[in-house]
């Protein structure tokens, strides 16, 4: 892995006031409540693509191609993980009845919570990296230990219960209305303030998304140690995630190997971690406490490459067994037998 760069204070602010103004500027365009359609989500998504490429390449002008590559892997590992948090974010809407004109809105405030709290513990993630080598194990052994879950635990009959954890605190606290008022968090009724339920729903948005951070970021971190690449692919996937939410929609069921997809590139990156704890290891009871040096670092091409691959095959995968199910439908709907009424009860 490349050392971190150097990023001096005014960079940071620069690149968090652009971010600031990407959000301001969507809110400006979409200061009224409206259903997104398909057409707007995939313009938006293009524009959010299109400025996290601008920004890889200007960390390949000034960076160097290593530190591009490293970043381009990132944003592309982060947004493909985050396609997964697509699922709990409609059975969230689903189960909150949110009005299709607000989730705009929702998606937008909840992401950007989200963003802030990842900031935090990426700041902290960064500092634990360089100052511990233990760190590698630990979040090897948690992407290695989420790829397992992803590929053999069976979570069909689980069902993501919206009020649980935070948004029940939240309940508990606080008096809640029974019904949405437009698109306002909080309204006052009979001298008391209370909280809407789109206040609950942005509060479920945000800390589903932070429940996912565990394995996100340390996935990051298996690429790159560098805080400001890190914070960047984060913020870049982040922001276009809820316009592929509209994009998608429905079609997010059809990536049935998604799940085995995932589970490879978390536990490729979760080995790769291990073995940069090898190499850079300090632990005294792992060959007395030396650097491993037969451990070999993989470098980002590689990862690239192989997180590139990984997607192809699991995308073309599940849309030819989406098509081959679709088709089966079709014919077993044409075989059946066609039954008609019986002709006095036709009669009447």
């Amino acid at each position: 892995m490349p050392p971190p760069m150097s990023v001096p204070a005014w960079l940071w602010a620069v690149t968090i006031a652009a971010l600031l103004g990407l959000v301001l500027l969507d809110l400006i365009v979409n200061r009224r409540p409206h259903k997104v359609t398909i057409a707007e989500s995939a313009r938006w998504i293009a524009f959010y693509i299109g400025c996290a490429v601008a920004f890889g390449a200007g960390v390949w002008i000034f960076g160097g191609d290593d530190r591009a590559a490293s970043y381009i892997t990132g944003y592309i590992t982060e947004y493909t993980l985050s396609v997964d948090n697509l699922f709990i974010f409609m059975l969230i809407m689903a189960n909150f009845a949110v009005p299709a004109i607000h989730q705009h809105r929702v998606l937008l405030i909840g992401i950007m919570m989200a963003l802030v709290m990842r900031g935090v513990f990426i700041g902290v993630g960064a500092q634990a990296v360089q100052r511990f080598s233990w760190v590698f194990w630990l979040f090897g052994g948690i992407l290695i230990y989420t790829a397992w879950k992803f590929a053999f635990s069976n979570n069909d009959d689980e069902e993501y219960d919206p009020n649980g954890g935070v948004v029940r605190l939240v309940r508990r606290l606080f008096p809640v209305t029974d019904t949405f008022h437009g698109s306002r968090l909080t309204i006052k009724q009979d001298g008391r303030r209370l909280l809407t339920p789109m206040f609950i729903v942005i509060v479920a948005i945000g800390g589903a998304d932070l429940v996912f951070a565990v394995d996100s970021i340390p996935a990051i971190f298996g690429i790159t140690q560098d805080a400001y690449l890190v914070f960047a692919a984060n913020a870049f996937a982040l922001m276009g995630l809820r316009q592929l939410y509209f994009l998608l929609g429905g079609l997010v069921e059809k990536l049935v190997y998604l799940t085995y997809g995932l589970a490879v590139i978390l536990g490729f990156i979760g080995v790769k971690l291990v073995l940069h704890a090898l190499h850079e290891n300090e632990l005294p009871f792992i060959n007395g406490g030396e650097h491993v040096a037969w451990a070999p670092e993989i470098n980002n091409w590689v990862s690239l490459a192989v997180i590139v691959t990984v997607l192809t095959v699991t995308t073309v995968a599940s849309m030819l067994k989406s098509r081959r199910g679709t088709r089966q439908a079709a014919e077993q709907s044409v075989s059946e037998p066609f039954v008609s009424e019986p002709a006095d009860q036709a009669r009447h």
